[in-house]
């Protein structure tokens, strides 16, 4: 069934191509070429050391400059590692890494796209007040029962993100009956949850690297268009993952050339947003890809 779900969904595509719209603080924007999110963590300990920036100003926004100006759309600011077994981390603590940088950002970039990378609804809410204009949830709402209310109060788009467990439990929960289906159930009955809290814009993540073998990562990543049945724009963050460094014996260090491989994958199959560690390089690449297929 999903065969012929995905077939007639890419000859309809290629007839009448829908027109991705995203509204945020009263802009329309269109995704009508893909878009890149650079990642800014907050934190000392996400699984990237590159993608680390302290809450030291000049830091913050030497980095944001620098992303911007390689072509960013969007900064995604998180304060709370979700590499697989991170440790915990206090509400009050996630708070003071996050809310400065994107005060500042904000501030000197007043243009730019914030998103804050969170499963707190309080962190979302507060993130927001400060310049936040998505909010980005790994959970999807699983692991906070207040968010997606509280989403529909704030009138912003919602990133939600395919994931069973937390991120200290979720590689022990990778067994599927049937992955694809299961994961278009679970999108269906959240996404019906963030129209009943009115949440107008909702982006898929299908969650690479969460509650996924390597082997269930490159499957979804061949199959990322059946997720196009959902008629809503679809977000792939696979940079420097696990799944790219372990395949190939490196370090994430060294996974920069895996990640530009799979980009071009994940856009050829569907994708309307790189979250990426690496700008100038996903920027490049959609360059190409475009000369290619547009």
């Amino acid at each position: 069934m999903l065969e012929n779900l995905h077939s007639d969904s890419k000859a309809e595509d290629t007839l009448f191509p829908p027109k991705i719209t995203l509204q945020i603080k009263g802009k329309l924007f269109a995704l009508d070429s893909p878009w890149i999110m650079g990642v800014i963590n907050s934190t000392p300990d996400s699984f990237f050391p590159g993608s680390r920036t302290a809450t030291i100003q000049k830091e913050v926004l030497d980095k944001a400059e620098s992303m911007i100006s390689h072509g960013a759309r969007i900064l995604d600011i998180g304060g709370y590692s979700t590499r697989p077994g991170a440790a915990f981390v206090p509400e009050e603590t996630e708070l003071k890494r996050v809310i400065s940088v994107i005060t500042d950002i904000k501030a000197r970039f007043p243009e730019i796209l914030l998103s804050i990378d969170t499963f707190r609804s309080r962190i979302a809410k507060e993130a927001v007040a400060a310049g936040a204009d998505l909010v980005n949830d790994i959970s999807g709402g699983t692991m906070d029962a207040a968010m997606h209310e509280t989403i529909g109060g704030l009138g912003v788009p919602y990133i939600c993100m395919h994931m069973k467990g937390t991120p200290q439990t979720m590689q022990a929960q990778t067994d599927y009956d049937h992955l694809e289906k299961e994961m278009l159930y679970f999108f269906s009955e959240k996404i019906r949850s963030c129209n009943e809290a009115g949440i107008k814009d909702v982006i898929v993540d299908i969650g690479l690297g969460f509650s996924k073998t390597l082997e269930q990562n490159y499957r979804l990543i061949r199959h990322l268009s059946h997720f196009k049945i959902l008629q809503l724009p679809l977000l792939v963050g696979l940079s420097r993952k696990s799944m790219i460094y372990k395949l190939l014996n490196l370090s994430p260090e060294e996974a920069l050339n895996g990640s530009t491989a799979l980009h071009m994958a994940a856009l050829i199959n569907g994708a309307n947003i790189l979250r990426v560690h690496d700008v100038k390089e996903a920027n490049e690449t959609i360059k190409l890809y475009k000369q290619l297929y547009t």
